[in-house]
């Protein structure tokens, strides 16, 4: 079957997003041809990822056999009106580019985060004559409105929750990234049936210049963030447990926060003005320079706000990357899917705690280099046994070579 897979924030290899084609590169070694249709424009670095042929709106490159469509988007700076031009204008593209490419899939599967890229896949499929599957990356409205973005009852909550349901209704399968999303789409009047849960996943061949961790620790102790500096991460909650390790005069401990995103400039200069001299910023890396990155690290730390949104569960995202490395994880949050705390890889605080999450940190300190170790292996397990990609592309594959009935 020839798979299309619409994902604005789609990124190649040498990028940040490489869900989309981890899992296409596995699609094209099962023998099914996939192409991936992306924004040129990286959301991550504000800045193209390929400028491409003068004058040419798409073009195609082959990265190991899968094909990446590249959409000429507009630029923007941060989320203002730019950006929705940014967003109208991959949509408008990949709609004229849909209905006019060679030859016709068999299968499309939009990709949110923006709700109108997966309408543009739902009205391509079915132009096409190719069934439609849709990959919600979070629950909009349901994340804004739990953020206090969003009032439940404005104009604009319910013109997403009508998107939502209106796609929901049209696809053949629901991929969700969070474990107990059917509650949430049988309250949208949808058959939980529907759901089928692909989470973040690794590929592990990118892991192998990772140091093997022994679980000692030689003179400072560094805490890594991995990730993107949004508010859904909760990084300003890593910026006062600094504070409160750095008021105890524990300087022996630092935080490396490493990544991108719209908040990163205000983070850095909130680190400045509060004198955390405990805390660097070094700069984001592409997926294949990851395990360099991470082999600087001796526990990584992960959080999210107090949301009812995480009652289904968690987008792990980054978090594979630390079960990966094999190392601690120390996790703030409160969701009943929580590796950390299941498997032993770490240490689990309740959300919005910065001295909790300081403790955390000493007692890992304090532990001796096999307790740390051994910490690390659980969480290597878990991740080989549940968030392989090989694994969850063979899941997705079984979903598209089931024919509807």
């Amino acid at each position: 079957m020839r798979i299309w897979i619409v994902n604005h924030y789609a990124d190649p290899p040498d990028g940040l997003a490489t869900r989309s084609y981890d899992i296409a590169r596995r699609l094209v070694q099962s023998g099914h041809p996939t192409t991936i249709f992306v924004s040129n424009f990286s959301h991550y670095r504000f800045a193209p990822m390929r400028k491409g042929p003068p004058g040419r709106l798409w073009w195609a490159e082959d990265i190991e056999g899968v094909r990446l469509l590249w959409l000429r988007t507009t630029p923007y700076r941060r989320n203002n009106w730019r950006r929705v031009m940014n967003m109208a204008s991959f949509s408008v593209l990949a709609l004229v580019a849909g209905l006019t490419e060679r030859p016709r899939p068999d299968v499309v599967i939009g990709v949110s985060v923006h709700p109108m890229a997966a309408i543009v896949a739902y009205y391509v499929a079915r132009l096409r004559r190719a069934r439609f599957f849709f990959e919600e990356t979070d629950l909009w409205p349901q994340t804004l409105i739990d953020m206090g973005r969003l009032r439940p009852d404005s104009l604009s909550a319910r013109l997403m929750r009508g998107i939502e349901r209106f796609l929901y209704r049209r696809a053949e399968r629901i991929i969700e990234f969070m474990p107990f999303t059917g509650e949430y789409v049988e309250s949208l009047g949808v058959s939980r049936d529907k759901v089928l849960w692909i989470p973040h996943g690794v590929e592990l061949e990118r892991y192998k210049e990772l140091t093997p961790y022994t679980g000692a620790v030689n003179g400072t102790f560094r805490v890594m963030f991995l990730g993107g500096f949004v508010a859904s991460n909760s990084v300003d909650t890593m910026l006062d447990a600094a504070a409160v390790l750095k008021d105890r005069g524990r300087m022996d401990i630092r935080f490396l926060l490493v990544g991108s995103g719209t908040e990163r400039e205000s983070l850095i200069r909130e680190a400045k003005t509060r004198g955390l001299t405990n805390v660097e910023f070094p700069p984001p890396v592409p997926k294949r320079e990851i395990a360099r990155m991470m082999n600087q690290a001796d526990a990584f730390i992960y959080g999210l706000k107090d949301l009812p949104l995480y009652r289904f569960g968690v987008v792990l995202n980054k978090l594979t990357d630390y079960l990966a490395a094999g190392r601690p994880i120390i996790f703030f949050g409160k969701s009943p899917y929580d590796p950390v705390r299941d498997v032993g890889a770490g240490y689990s605080v309740p959300p919005g705690k910065p001295e909790a999450i300081a403790d955390a940190v000493e007692r890992l300190t304090a532990l001796p280099p096999e307790a740390r170790l051994e910490m690390g292996r659980n969480g290597r397990r878990y991740l080989e046994e549940h968030h392989n990609i090989p694994g969850l592309a063979q899941r997705l594959l079984a979903a598209i070579e089931r024919q509807p009935a």
